[in-house]
């Protein structure tokens, strides 16, 4: 069975100028408004118990060629998972988007097996020429597969029944799919699942599909048997894939022989986080990236920079190879001295550049003040770029005004948009998908997914860095436990503020 799509009325844009209306003046100076514009590309029609609705969160995106593809919750259920699994495509840029909801996933949307979905994943097969969303299936009366993917043969506009990927379990959590794309890997053609398995402790597994999505390969861990979660696998032009994801610290473990086998996890870093204020689901979950070369970028919050871990800044580390890495880096947003919090970073790169000339893009929530409660926290998303692979960053992009934190949906783990977003660069045109809310109406949402036109990449103009930027401590707060969308609690992570 297959889903037709249809496409929203034109002029539903929200031109971002509206963001000076709700200018906090503790914000940094170096916050700019050029011509953005935010496009709204989905929004939750259903009604059905016992979803929250009117809301979408926690998208992904991704850029083939003229096409961008996104995938997000629709519906969020608070025990976990979503009413649905919405998609948007667009072949323009981004100006216009045909949605709909993947067919054959969940009851709600009628025809599905499952209670719920969560954390959909997009992913581009060249060789086979086939769009994939990866998904957790959840059920609230038997086991279901580790994870689903739904297969899309026209372009991302209609989309099969979703196939298995590992056995049926109990628990999943935390899944993601990359495709091979490039014709002369040894390995073109194949693609991968990560996900873990909460009853295990979070044991990472993955597996491997070579016929674009139809069938997938035994659920393979790493080499020691590693715990972690929100992994994001890469794969770079030579074939290796590349897997960032939070273990004890920030790691990451490779495949260089077309995902047979699974190196054990290398440390990156260690993780010091600040503790979002206000209840918002967040923490140090990787985004990451590869540019046209095969460089990979992980970025994550982290509070080294700033005294007494008061806040936390967005941070980088990059490898050739995914074994050695780089030294963390702040990216300079805004002073060290500050008061703003950004969390929940989506990275994109240029896949056309690479090195020194990497285009990389970050689209980002932050508080403008970090010190705030759920009454007075006030919620907002960004963007930055940097043309020159990192050596200097242009001033940040702020894209909307700001949202309190009653008009989010609940979960499992706090008042949320989204544990993940990212961004998509189209034809050179970098391109975020996130939630943004607006006032309840009475017990109504409304939260629905946007991206943002009219983004660039500057080559010239002021310019910001963090070059004498030194790590200031060692201390952490307490990484929240993180329960998963379905099965049984992982046990507790290490917390405790502490001091070397």
């Amino acid at each position: 069975m297959k889903r037709s799509h249809f496409e929203f009325p034109s002029g539903k844009i929200l031109f971002a100028i509206y963001a000076l209306l709700f200018y906090s003046p503790t914000f940094s100076s170096a916050q700019v408004t050029p011509s953005v514009t935010l496009t709204e590309i989905s929004s939750d029609p259903f009604t059905v118990p016992p979803g929250q609705h009117a809301t979408e969160v926690e998208p992904h995106v991704l850029a083939n060629g003229s096409t961008l593809v996104s995938a997000f919750q629709t519906g969020r259920i608070a025990p976990g998972g979503a009413t649905a699994i919405g998609w948007a495509t667009s072949t323009d840029g981004g100006s216009t988007w045909a949605h709909g909801f993947l067919p054959g996933l969940t009851t709600g949307n009628g025809g599905g097996l499952y209670s719920a979905a969560s954390d959909p994943a997009v992913a581009f097969d060249a060789k086979h020429g086939v769009w994939l969303i990866a998904t957790l299936p959840i059920s609230n009366t038997s086991e279901t597969p580790a994870v689903v993917v739904n297969r899309s043969t026209d372009g991302g506009f209609t989309w099969d029944n979703p196939v298995s990927v590992g056995p049926n379990v109990l628990s999943s959590d935390k899944n993601w799919i990359v495709c091979d794309s490039t014709s002369t890997s040894p390995f073109y053609g194949n693609c991968y699942v990560e996900w873990d398995n909460p009853a295990n402790g979070d044991e990472i597994l993955m597996s491997t599909s070579t016929d674009g999505g139809l069938t997938w390969g035994p659920a393979t861990a790493t080499a020691n048997r590693s715990l972690g979660i929100g992994g994001q696998p890469l794969v770079q032009p030579n074939g290796t894939v590349v897997v960032p994801i939070e273990t004890t610290g920030m790691s990451a473990f490779v495949s260089t022989n077309g995902g047979s086998t699974w190196s054990a996890p290398v440390t990156i870093s260690n993780i010091q986080t600040h503790l979002d204020a206000g209840g918002i689901r967040s923490g140090p979950l990787p985004s990451a990236a590869v540019d046209g070369a095969g460089t990979v970028w992980v970025v994550w919050e982290d509070c080294r920079f700033r005294a007494n871990c008061s806040t936390n800044d967005l941070v980088y580390s990059t490898s050739s190879d995914g074994v050695h890495w780089s030294a963390v880096t702040r990216i300079p947003i805004d002073a060290t001295t500050s008061t703003v919090d950004h969390f929940i970073p989506g990275i994109g790169i240029d896949p056309a550049t690479s090195g020194s000339t990497a285009h990389v893009a970050i689209t980002y929530y932050f508080y403008p003040v970090s010190k705030c409660t759920q009454s007075t926290c006030r919620l907002a998303v960004s963007f930055i770029s940097s043309h020159n692979g990192g050596t200097t960053w242009n001033e940040p992009v702020r894209l909307t005004g700001a949202m309190q934190l009653t008009w989010l949906p609940n979960s499992q783990n706090g008042l949320m948009v989204g544990d993940y977003i990212a961004t998509a660069f189209n034809n050179g045109i970098p391109h975020g998908v996130f939630a943004v809310a607006a006032a309840k109406s009475g017990s109504t949402f409304d939260e629905a997914m946007f991206t943002a036109q009219g983004l660039t990449v500057p080559e010239t103009g002021p310019q910001l860095s963090s070059a004498g930027d030194k790590p200031l401590h060692h201390l952490s707060d307490p990484i929240e436990k993180e329960n998963p969308e379905k099965g049984v609690v992982p046990p507790s992570k290490k917390a405790a503020k502490r001091a070397k």
